[in-house]
């Protein structure tokens, strides 16, 4: 395993992720520039996990077919080119606009689909007994990416105005596409069989039909979707729960430090202690635990109430109890969404024959971003009925998966001597 090799994964992913931290924070921002309603700003971000969901199967397919590699530079430099259209839509006005930041952001959803085939390369040239650790650089990643991305997006907008988050973004993409292109090497072996070439329904049932491998998808798109409850709904409930105005820059700063702070602690995690845990516990025990977090930390989060803006001098005192309770929960919400994912798709590669890693884990993806397609908009409804509403409803959701990942899928596989298999190997 090259060290080079796993740098250029992870900055592929960290870029994705980014560009994505950068731009969500400013489609309000754009929003009242440039006159959109709120259903064309919904459908712009929408449109980035659509594209995933539509196009993770099809990267992973063909990345089983043709190598890791080109696939690998070719959605990256292709990702350069979707935030150099939203660089130019950032200086336009009106319709026009719009249209080249929802054709950027479509663009960018496709190229983002290539996490599946970064996941691929990751089980590619990684052990059984080591997978999960290594896939914790992909959630590393994610954490990494959704801190440095609004920090990134406001220094840029700031002295580069409105283009400047966009053209940025651009130039990280180019620099990622030419590491890849020097120190990148193939991960998939010659000696591995093609793998069926199916339609993209036939794909679905075919890897689906496999008891663990569907149960582990099923799980991950729980599991996405009660994240996305709490992501769409923070900072509303933030702003209604402690009494802040919500037209203030200091709410927004409030908001974008909650976030950072879980993606930080998020970080920590997948970066540390993932491969751990997995040495000690064993996947499904691991993942079962991380989604009892997700419930202890979720449920209570919606009756946390203040009368302040979250300030150093708040936190020090008589009425910082809230802010530190609301911390408190946020970091073990954090800690419990980081651990899924790593032993997730280690565990998923892991059953997954060599020829297949590519196109199962691009189902996942495609899962995933079905979530967060889905997500948002129940969330939203259903903080409308009552604010607590997403959150216990994704508490007890997670509740009901941990259990059931518990029960059946430590006893379908953990029993099995996951660690003595070659690479590839299935579970039978």
């Amino acid at each position: 395993m090259k060290q080079p090799s796993l740098t250029v994964i992870f900055f592929t992913v960290f870029i994705d992720l980014v560009g994505f931290g950068m731009v969500v924070p400013l489609l309000p921002v754009y929003g009242s520039k440039f006159g959109a309603n709120g259903l064309m700003i919904g459908l712009i971000m929408a449109s980035y996990s659509l594209m995933q969901f539509i196009f993770a199967p099809l990267w992973g397919r063909l990345s089983d077919r043709i190598g890791r590699r080109p696939v690998l530079l070719a959605s990256t430099a292709v990702a350069s080119v979707s935030y150099a259209i939203f660089g130019l839509g950032s200086e336009m006005t009106g319709s026009l606009a719009l249209g080249l930041l929802l054709a950027s952001r479509s663009l960018a959803g496709i190229c983002g689909a290539n996490i599946s085939v970064a996941q691929a390369y990751i089980a590619d040239i990684s052990t059984p007994e080591d997978r999960s650790k290594k896939m914790g650089m992909i959630g590393m990643a994610f954490g990494l990416g959704f801190i440095f991305g609004p920090a990134i997006g406001a220094v840029s907008l700031k002295y580069l105005d409105h283009a400047g988050p966009g053209w940025v973004a651009c130039c990280l993409c180019a620099l990622n596409f030419i590491m890849a292109w020097f120190i990148l090497p193939e991960s998939l072996k010659p000696s591995h069989e093609n793998a069926p070439q199916r339609p993209r329904v036939a794909q679905w049932l075919h890897t689906m039909r496999h008891p663990q491998i569907g149960l582990l998808i099923a799980v991950f798109f729980m599991a996405n979707f009660a994240f996305t409850c709490y992501e769409t709904t923070l900072g509303l409930l933030v702003g209604k729960n402690f009494h802040l105005d919500v037209e203030t820059a200091e709410y927004a700063q409030t908001i974008a430090i909650l976030f950072a702070y879980s993606g930080f602690i998020g970080a920590l995690v997948q970066g540390g202690t993932i491969g751990r845990m997995v040495k000690r516990f064993g996947e499904p025990r691991v993942i079962a635990f991380s989604l009892l977090l997700v419930t202890l930390s979720m449920a209570p989060l919606p009756f946390v109430t203040g009368n302040s803006m979250l300030t150093m001098k708040t936190l020090f005192s008589g009425n910082g109890f809230s802010w530190w309770m609301l911390l408190l929960l946020l970091g073990l919400l954090a800690i419990g969404a980081g651990m899924t994912r790593p032993p997730l798709f280690g565990l998923l590669s892991i059953l997954t024959p060599a020829n297949e890693q590519g196109a199962t884990l691009g189902v996942a993806q495609s899962m995933g971003s079905l979530a967060r397609i889905i997500g948002p908009i129940l969330a939203g409804l259903m903080f409308q009925k009552h604010t607590a509403l997403p959150y216990v409803s994704a508490a007890l959701l997670s509740l009901v998966t941990g259990i059931i990942t518990w029960i059946w899928l430590t006893r379908q596989v953990e029993k099995r001597a996951i660690p003595d298999r070659a690479p590839g190997d299935t579970v039978p």
